[in-house]
């Protein structure tokens, strides 16, 4: 996940799993500060608006929804969701020389403290879910999840913490990880939640989400998509990921054009909230 998913989907995209299992998150945004990767950034209003929302939104149950971030890598969406920091301030900090100089111990213990002092009254709980285990590790020792956890649910069912962690889960988040989970993650997550649930997902233009869609509607959930614009992700690595995504978006019946074809892949919004009781 986070670039180092078991899904098949993200075949003819470039993969980044070495960045995915550094004891720190300086390898991840030193390789995609190049590539303008900012799907992040545009999250960040997104996910705060819903998980306001989401918390405001009573369900009976004692203590307040948690956010489960899917493919969560180093806990990035956690640190825009819940903090008063950029992702344009987080790429100069973990690119800095001050970064550089540090151990993965002492730069846990900086960021603890980063963090801490720019923590949002309205933080709300957040999990971590992705295959990578050594950047939720990190995210976890950053303070930035409350919980983490490695279950590969395209292979496996979640195991006892996960099954447990899922009683509290009220949104879940994800961004251009659907280029590597599935339709099963999302059924083996909805089996286990107990709350009512919303989703929020980023999805690249060349993948359907469709299978997702469907299995969302049989856990009881409407999915609407924001049709009015797209989110750039990043720039494409080479000309052979650029005429990759512009075949995939054909073939999905898309319109690459001004988006694909200008040299970076898009997003589009999915939201997905329970149906109205008739």
């Amino acid at each position: 996940m986070g670039g180092s998913g078991s899904g098949g989907a993200a075949h003819g995209k470039s993969r980044f799993d070495d960045v995915y299992v550094q004891p720190d998150p300086r390898a991840y945004f030193t390789r995609l500060a190049p590539l303008d990767y900012e799907i992040p950034h545009h999250a960040q209003p997104v996910f705060r608006r819903l998980a306001a929302e989401r918390a405001a939104h009573g369900d009976g149950r004692p203590g307040g929804p948690v956010v489960l971030d899917l493919c969560c890598s180093y806990g990035i969406n956690a640190a825009l969701l819940n903090h008063e920091v950029t992702l344009a301030e987080l790429y100069e900090r973990y690119t800095s020389d001050t970064a550089r100089r540090m151990t993965p111990t002492q730069l846990a213990a900086w960021d603890r403290k980063f963090y801490a002092e720019r923590r949002r009254p309205d933080a709300i709980a957040v999990y971590g879910l992705d295959i990578a285990g050594p950047a939720v590790r990190y995210a976890q020792e950053a303070g930035l999840l409350e919980a983490g956890f490695t279950d590969d649910l395209e292979r496996v069912p979640p195991g006892p913490a996960l099954r447990d962690a899922l009683d509290e889960v009220g949104l879940i988040t994800l961004t251009g990880g659907g280029s590597y989970i599935t339709e099963r993650t999302f059924a083996a997550l909805l089996d286990g939640i107990r709350r009512p649930v919303w989703v929020s997902a980023f999805v690249l233009r060349t993948v359907s989400y469709e299978p997702v869609v469907r299995t969302l509607a049989a856990h009881g959930l409407h999915t609407t998509v924001d049709g009015a614009r797209t989110y750039p992700q990043r720039r494409f690595t080479d000309e052979r990921e650029r005429q990759h995504a512009i075949e995939a978006v054909r073939a999905l019946g898309g319109d690459p054009s001004g988006r694909e074809e200008e040299g970076r892949y898009h997003s589009v919004l999915y939201t997905s909230r329970p149906r109205p009781v008739p």
